[in-house]
């Protein structure tokens, strides 16, 4: 329905006056289920399989609403509206008048039906047992062919003692109740319902509380079967979720709880008043002694490693002897003199820098090798230097930088060898094999 749509049903309901009007009594009893199914017959009206052909409004006569403990909603299903709910224990031997208001968006004709609710007195039920169904839904338990269906299930099998004064006492949809929505659009809500007796609660109802009791701490769970899940599903109700299976004596229903809570508070209201305190006796907390302590323990845990690590690296250190560092932190002053020593003595004497002429020899084989052809003068200063420091291949060249300076001359390569002529050999004879 949209806003305008809205604003037409509330004008002719509250402006115009009804062209029609009756007065409808209804006998309910206090803490006990009622339901009235408004649809077009009370109003004289026929239904025509138009869907959404009527909308109706109710309210308490001369008031904008209903009470707290009544219910309307409308169902597309049955293309009807009900009225239900419990009736307080203080309103017995009173009057309701509940005022129905239809409207026909066919032709917007307005009807009224003044609906009277005589609430009698009946004793209150001491047992109640709370079950939830899922695979119904609230308005399905207006089927009273369901509710008796339901009743008989005790009354026959579970408990018959309570043949007499069975009743439904409350009766709501599991969404309102706070259940979530099924995850399919076409799936059932739930129903919760209650039903109370002045009958004491037969053994196999206390057998079957022991049997779903370790079931109350899980908050909902259809996957659970009992002993008496066939009758059950025998007369229709398939769904039933254990978990919220309950049952509620004299002692611990509902109301019983809340009236002992209420009380409870009222009492500590009166006895124990609650007394501000001034500001100067709220306790002051230092924070000193928790800095100090934050502080030291850190403090103490660092000094504690330095320590240790002085005494490892730095005492310990003196007892340790290695003959190779001892070596060489001796010899090194004299590497460094050797070296600083023959450095002045290439820059004083040119003939030391000058380039030695290597030996060359033939290329072709089987042909005499030539003789060395010419080297420079080698000073006789140098003499014993050159016979006593070219003993090796690695004292025979001059490498830049390092302090062992052996021979600054380079050494030729021997001749290859050449074999004699009688010499019978493979291995001698072999191309291309020099030793």
């Amino acid at each position: 329905m949209n806003y305008f749509q809205l604003i037409f049903t509330i004008f002719f309901a509250l402006i115009i006056q009804p062209s029609f009007s009756q007065q409808l009594v209804e006998q309910i009893n206090v803490l006990e289920l009622f339901s009235v199914r408004v649809e077009p017959r009370i109003f004289n009206w026929t239904f025509q399989g138009l869907t959404e052909q009527f909308q109706y409004r109710s309210s308490l006569e001369n008031y904008p609403d209903l009470p707290s403990w009544i219910r309307y909603m409308y169902s597309n299903e049955y293309h009807a509206g009900f009225l239900y709910g419990t009736p307080p224990e203080k309103l017995a031997e009173k009057d309701v008048n509940i005022e129905i208001i239809a409207l026909n968006k066919q032709n917007y004709e307005t009807r009224r039906v003044l609906l009277t609710l005589q609430i009698n007195n009946k004793v209150p039920p001491t047992n109640v047992i709370q079950m939830k169904i899922d695979n119904l839904n609230w308005v399905h338990m207006m089927d009273p062919g369901r509710v008796e269906n339901l009743k008989n299930i005790f009354r026959n099998d579970l408990w018959p003692e309570s043949k007499n004064d069975l009743h439904v006492t409350f009766m709501d949809s599991a969404v309102k109740m706070g259940s979530r929505m099924p995850l399919r659009p076409n799936a059932r809500e739930g129903v919760i319902v209650h039903l109370g007796s002045n009958a004491e609660f037969s053994q196999r109802l206390l057998e079957l509380q022991k049997e779903v009791k370790p079931l109350y701490k899980i908050s909902t769970c259809t996957y659970k079967r009992t002993s008496v899940q066939t009758i059950f599903e025998n007369s229709g109700f398939t769904g039933l979720d254990w978990c919220a299976f309950k049952f509620y004596g004299e002692e611990n229903s509902p109301d019983s709880l809340k009236n002992a809570k209420e009380s409870s508070l009222s009492t500590l209201r009166r006895t124990d008043q609650w007394e501000t305190f001034s500001k100067d006796e709220i306790p002051e907390r230092n924070y000193s002694d928790e800095f100090a302590l934050s502080f030291a323990i850190p403090g103490l845990l660092l000094a504690i490693l330095v320590s240790t690590l002085t005494v490892i690296l730095c005492f310990q250190h003196e007892k340790l002897r290695d003959d190779d560092s001892e070596y060489y932190f001796n010899f090194i002053f004299y590497v460094c003199t050797d070296f600083l020593r023959l450095k002045k003595s290439y820059r004083h004497d040119p003939k030391m820098s000058q380039s030695v002429q290597m030996v060359q020899y033939s290329s072709v084989r089987n042909q005499p090798t030539t003789i060395l052809k010419s080297l420079k003068d080698i000073p006789s200063s140098y003499d014993d230097n050159l016979s006593l420091r070219s003993q090796s291949p690695s004292d025979s060249y001059y490498r830049e930088g390092s302090p062992h300076i052996g021979n600054n001359y380079l050494r030729p390569k021997p001749p290859p060898y050449k074999p004699t002529s009688n010499s019978n050999s493979s291995t001698m004879n072999r191309k291309g094999v020099e030793i």
